[in-house]
């Protein structure tokens, strides 16, 4: 067994890793709770059926990315390659259609079987929302200035740009994705072998497509905004209006595009260029039709997710170890009485551990090392007075607590 490594494409998570990660899902957290968001945890494994039917057949998720197998029940799992289709099944499955709206956050592991990249893994983890039941524009710009506001409490505010677009209602997009195929049917023989086949079954994600002679056709492609009806132009001044008011800055991307039919009205990115090529680091959209998919009424709703692994490498602050208490019993009756003493620093919320390992010398190296901020020493003379030597390692100064004193010392409390 020696050798062993993670699958390619995943990795642990210790130390700075970990610790960058918990603050991102942490500082996350108290941000979507003032928003009134709510966590929800659902299955890593679904159906197979929740990704396929939400995500298209024909979608290269669906197609190259799922890790899909059948169980030993004979049934088709699927390890859960997004969240939001799950937070949708999990809404119509536990009989929440009918308590709208709902406002629910998560974080997990995701599964795409993809190249791996800096910052994109095969397991992955994200940190979404979604506003299930959000009608209108204002509710698009409040979730949108929740996530800005997630960034702005991790210090990324500087780091990433919002770019943002309107997909317009199903009218709107149906016309233009009429006028898109027609254009690129002109143009056939110059798309790349994937945008031809997208091109039968998902012709808006040809703009999307990262192929150089694909993208030398877009500049000439029909443009959303001849297409937009009424309502949705509307809808989409309203939004900029809202964004404003909240004081989300933005610019107007027109490329932005979602290839699922569900998806309306707002799409969006937040995007940084100091992760190279992977330059996303949180996006989402508004989408009406996936609630229905999943055997609930039509719900519109609104929604985005943000990669932990990007945002924690963006992080300038690594967030630091607490500093610890170190109880440094010497001899028999001195190690009895750290426990008790120990336990009920644990109590009060401190760091403590008892060092118990070779000579004074020794231990007190390994306390310093470890970045305690104090060392609490005893000896049988101590424990026969009631008392202990209490240091603080950062002032290098020494004093005689009394046993029963410590806690308070150490706490305030």
């Amino acid at each position: 067994m020696t050798g062993l490594q993670p699958p390619r494409g995943t990795h642990d998570l210790i130390g700075e890793t970990m610790r960058r990660h918990r603050h991102v899902v942490q500082t996350a957290a108290k941000v979507l709770g003032t928003y009134g968001f709510e966590e929800w945890s659902t299955p890593i494994f679904e159906d197979t059926r929740v990704f396929a039917r939400t995500l298209g057949e024909a979608s290269d998720v669906v197609s190259k990315e799922m890790y899909s197998f059948e169980d030993r029940g004979g049934d088709s799992i699927t390890l859960r390659p997004e969240n939001t289709a799950s937070i949708c099944r999990a809404l119509v499955t536990n009989g929440l259609t009918q308590s709208l709206p709902q406002k629910a956050w998560y974080n997990g592991p995701m599964f795409r079987y993809e190249r791996p990249q800096k910052g994109r893994y095969r397991q992955f983890h994200q940190i979404g929302a979604e506003l299930i039941g959000a009608d209108g524009p204002l509710r698009d710009a409040e979730v949108i200035a929740m996530a800005f506001d997630v960034l702005k409490a991790l210090g990324l505010a500087d780091d990433v740009v919002l770019e943002l677009n309107t997909l317009g209602d199903v009218a709107s997009r149906q016309a233009w994705r009429d006028a898109l195929v027609a254009y690129f049917r002109q143009h056939v023989d110059a798309l790349s072998d994937d945008s031809r086949t997208r091109l039968d079954v998902n012709p808006l994600r040809i703009l999307d497509s990262k192929a150089a002679q694909d993208r030398a056709l877009l500049d000439d492609a029909p443009r959303f905004a001849d297409y937009l009806n009424e309502e949705s132009q509307r809808f989409w001044d309203e939004l900029r209006a809202h964004l404003d008011a909240f004081g989300v800055p933005f610019t107007e991307n027109p490329r932005i595009v979602r290839g699922l039919d569900y998806y309306s009205h707002t799409a969006f990115e937040f995007v940084t260029t100091k992760l190279g090529a992977q330059g996303t680091v949180l996006a989402g959209g508004r989408y009406e039709g996936l609630v229905a998919q999943m055997g609930g009424p039509e719900t519109p709703a609104i929604g985005w997710a943000g990669g932990i692994e990007r945002l924690a490498l963006l992080l300038d602050d690594v967030p630091a170890v607490p500093a610890g208490i170190a109880i440094v019993p010497m001899g028999d009756a001195a190690v009895q009485k750290s426990a008790s003493l120990v336990r009920a620093l644990r109590q009060a919320g401190q760091r403590a551990e008892i060092e118990t390992r070779g000579n004074m010398k020794k231990r007190m190296e390994r306390v310093v090392k470890s970045g305690a901020s104090h060392a609490v020493v005893l000896g049988d003379d101590e424990v026969a007075r009631g008392v202990v030597q209490l240091r603080d390692l950062t002032a290098r100064e020494q004093r005689e607590v009394a046993f029963d004193d410590v806690v308070q010392s150490l706490t305030g409390a």
